[in-house]
């Protein structure tokens, strides 16, 4: 039996939206912030403009819901690589569910992964649908949540120059 190994995933957030009041009241600050890991640029953010948020910037529910298809995306190509289904193009479409309480807190409900997979006419097109199903089983991300998380695949394939190369399963 192995034994689990821990990974540590480290981020700085700073909040840069004092405006000179800091948190005197609600409606006297920005919520402006940056999330930066090291060497890596760092992403300008904010809350959901619902909640005095910058509409122009990235808030956690996006990311939240960004970090879940990305997951299920790298191990959908990984096994896809390894079962030889030839992807050429990934293209996911994710949308997710938040239900805000009367109290003002709130939590996901269920955040909907919407993939579209265009792979090689010589790749397996049934195994390329399934291997979402042990992608969803893999992720990380997805395995912490304590919501649902959905996935609902279109498989597609490149044009050979054949009109009927191009099929959805």
């Amino acid at each position: 039996m192995t034994k689990a190994k821990p990974h540590l995933y480290r981020v700085e957030v700073t909040w840069t939206g004092n405006t000179g009041q800091g948190t005197q009241s609600y409606s006297a600050y920005d919520r402006a912030h940056t999330i930066t890991a090291a060497d890596k640029p760092a992403i300008a953010a904010s809350a959901d403009p619902v909640f005095r948020g910058d509409k122009t910037k990235y808030n956690p529910e996006e990311l939240l819901v960004a970090s879940l298809s990305s997951c299920h995306m790298l191990w959908y190509l990984h096994l896809c690589a390894e079962a030889q289904v030839i992807v050429t193009r990934y293209v996911d479409y994710p949308i997710g569910t938040m239900m805000e309480s009367v109290e003002g807190g709130g939590q996901f409900s269920k955040v909907l992964l919407r993939p579209i997979v265009t792979i090689t006419p010589e790749s397996d097109s049934v195994l390329a649908a399934q291997l979402h199903e042990q992608a969803h089983q893999k992720c990380f991300i997805a395995n912490s949540m304590n919501f649902p998380v959905q996935c609902e695949p279109s498989v597609q394939l490149e044009p050979d120059g054949s009109p009927n190369s191009s099929g959805s399963s």
